[in-house]
């Protein structure tokens, strides 16, 4: 037998001697007792009379051995152990005591046990705690969380009674009620005589986070899955997770903040009920983008890694967080790896599946329409500004793993090619982070470090990154020469003297480089993401014309109709007049102009050769 098991009997025994002490306050002292009443490791001396005039059980057990002159009951499982019994006695003798929210529970599942119903009595045990749990308890939330409380050592019976639904119900519809209230106390009137919601950081509606904290996790899902049904706000529902999170694992875990958001790391100790607080957390979390931060998801995903969560769980972790990477920090991305020894100090593999997951994103997006891609696909959108920043944070990862020795070369180019080409506008960053790998690892092949090379558009290089990469000596010969041959043609460029000309001659050399002589050291892969990224480009400035051509026709249309209605041909003229001078194409007039549709025709040639 361990300490807790003589602890446990230990509490029990102490339990047993204070119950007789207290029976012997309350049963007639001067009736000698006729039966024992054992309970739990307890025994009570009572009298027959008083319990099977109340108790059906009690009297099925005396009435089956009658002949025998039974005096000695034992009472295997009695839902609440002693203290319910007592309570049961008291009310066979008439003794008076107290309903209260912390025994209404045990109340109502030993009367079911004893079967103290109007059947064999009346008035009898059964009503009286259920009176009180409909009429007080479920009226009012804390004594709802109480009574749930006292459920946990009632199961499954109070399951069946039906106790846990109603106070579940109870919560649910007094939080929800609660919420409503809150919004139209935030309701009021502008100076412009508008209705409007004021803004608040905490709704109020929300005190009740707090008390569902100490609730056990299988009554805490079901009173949370009750609050989804029933409408409460998915930022509430959130913040609750949170708020449980933390309460429920703060013994074996180690919050940290070092970007200003909690976060929440399970030891490497954690057993099972670790495990299935957070498998049910991630459960519970809601659909939503942005109802949690970002860095609470990477503290569950860091704690589902540490306590071998199931791979469901890890997953949608991982989806969630890879629908809002573009919010995430370097900090984020710093995952423990904790497999063996010969592992990589941070997890790779979980980091790629969360990439991967960003790009499916990203490619379901480039599956609109032209006039979707145009409006997605836009410098300004916030598809492209997620993919820009996701870049950025791509680089700076591969930067911090680079000096890893046990890093291999095929994961840190999977990390760095599980972007598309157009997501970062340079290359400073990745070439940073290559030239910390090389410099890590000295041993590379020549061919290994070509092909981490082939990462890196030279083009997209600044100036001083190009400069350091003309003179790096760990980077490969063909690497070399091609940055200088770009540094070459941009000092041609700077000192070129007309404008128009450089933009000509820079956008000439360019393609040339691209399908001429030079581009036999580049990919096949590469020559095609170039040729779809130029198709690109020209989708888009053919969605631009049309764009600019249908908003001239409808103002075309409206004048016309203006012009018929007046009768004004003066007017007609000088509309025509103006239509002739402007400029569809950025082309100077005195050129000589050129219809749309000849330009249009050009354009679409260019790209159809390209393509």
């Amino acid at each position: 037998m361990d300490r807790t098991d003589k602890k446990q009997l230990q509490q029990q025994l102490s339990l047993a001697k204070c119950s007789r002490q207290r029976c012997n306050e309350w049963i007639f002292r001067d009736v000698p007792s006729d039966i024992t009443i054992e309970v739990s490791g307890g025994t009570f001396a009572l009298h027959k009379f008083p319990l099977v005039s109340r108790s059906g059980r009690i009297r099925k057990l005396v009435a089956e051995n009658r002949n025998s002159d039974i005096s000695r009951i034992e009472l295997i499982n009695l839902p609440g152990g002693l203290e319910s019994f007592e309570l049961a006695a008291k009310f066979c003798y008439g003794v008076d005591f107290e309903i209260t929210s912390t025994n209404v529970a045990q109340l109502i599942c030993v009367s079911d046990y004893l079967e103290m119903t109007d059947e064999f009595s009346k008035d009898n045990l059964s009503c009286r705690p259920e009176e009180y749990l409909e009429s007080i308890v479920c009226k009012n939330l804390e004594m709802c969380v109480q009574v749930l409380q006292q459920c946990e050592n009632l199961l499954p019976l109070a399951d069946e009674l039906k106790i846990v639904t109603r106070c579940i119900d109870s919560i649910a519809s007094k939080a929800c009620v609660e919420q409503i209230a809150s919004s139209f106390s935030r309701l009021e009137y502008s100076s412009s005589g508008r209705l409007h919601m004021t803004r608040q950081a905490k709704c109020e509606g929300d005190w009740w986070i707090e008390d569902l904290s100490v609730l056990r996790v299988d009554l805490y899902e079901k009173v949370i899955t009750a609050m989804k049904c029933r409408g409460v706000r998915p930022e509430s529902i959130g913040a609750s997770l949170i708020n449980y999170a933390q309460k429920e694992l703060m013994k074996k875990s180690t919050l940290w903040n070092p970007s200003s958001h909690s976060r929440l790391d399970v030891g490497l100790d954690s057993s099972g009920p670790e495990r299935v607080v957070i498998e049910t957390i991630v459960g519970l979390l809601p659909v939503e983008k942005l109802v949690v931060p970002i860095s609470f998801l990477f503290g569950l995903l860091r704690s589902a890694v540490m306590t071998d969560c199931s791979v469901g769980c890890r997953l949608d972790l991982e989806r969630r967080i890879g629908a809002q990477l573009d919010i995430a920090t370097l900090d984020d991305l710093l995952i423990p790896s904790f497999r063996h020894a010969g592992d990589t100090l941070f997890d790779v593999d979980t980091v790629h599946r969360i990439l991967v997951n960003f790009s499916q994103l990203e490619d379901s997006e480039d599956d609109m329409d032209d006039m979707s891609a145009f409006e997605s696909d836009s410098p300004h959108s916030p598809s492209q500004t997620a993919l820009i920043k996701v870049a950025k944070l791509v680089d700076n990862y591969l930067a911090e793993i680079a000096p890893d020795a046990n890093l291999k070369l095929n994961k840190f180019i999977v990390i760095a090619e599980s972007l598309p080409d157009h997501a970062r506008i340079n290359h400073d960053g990745l070439y940073r982070a290559i030239d910390i790998y090389l410099k890590a690892h000295q041993n590379l092949s020549e061919a290994d470090k070509k092909r981490l090379c082939k990462l890196i558009d030279f083009q997209k290089l600044s100036q001083e990154a190009g400069s350091h990469a003309a003179q790096n000596e760990r980077l490969p010969l063909q690497s070399i020469v091609q940055v200088l041959y770009f540094e070459q043609l941009r000092l041609r460029n700077t000192l070129s003297s007309d404008p128009d000309d450089d933009h000509k001659a820079v956008h000439h050399q360019s393609w040339r480089l691209s399908s001429g002589a030079l581009s036999a050291s580049l990919s096949p892969k590469d020559n095609y993401a170039s040729l779809r990224r130029e198709n690109r480009e020209l989708k888009l400035e053919l969605a631009r014309l049309r764009m600019r051509l249908n908003d001239l026709e409808k103002e075309h249309v409206f004048m016309k109709k203006n012009m018929e209605k007046s009768g004004s041909h003066k007017f007609m003229s000088s509309f025509t007049k103006k239509i002739g001078k402007m400029n569809f194409f950025g082309h100077s007039s005195s050129g000589g102009s050129s219809s749309p549709s000849k330009n249009s025709q050009r354009t679409d040639s260019k790209g159809m050769e390209r393509t």
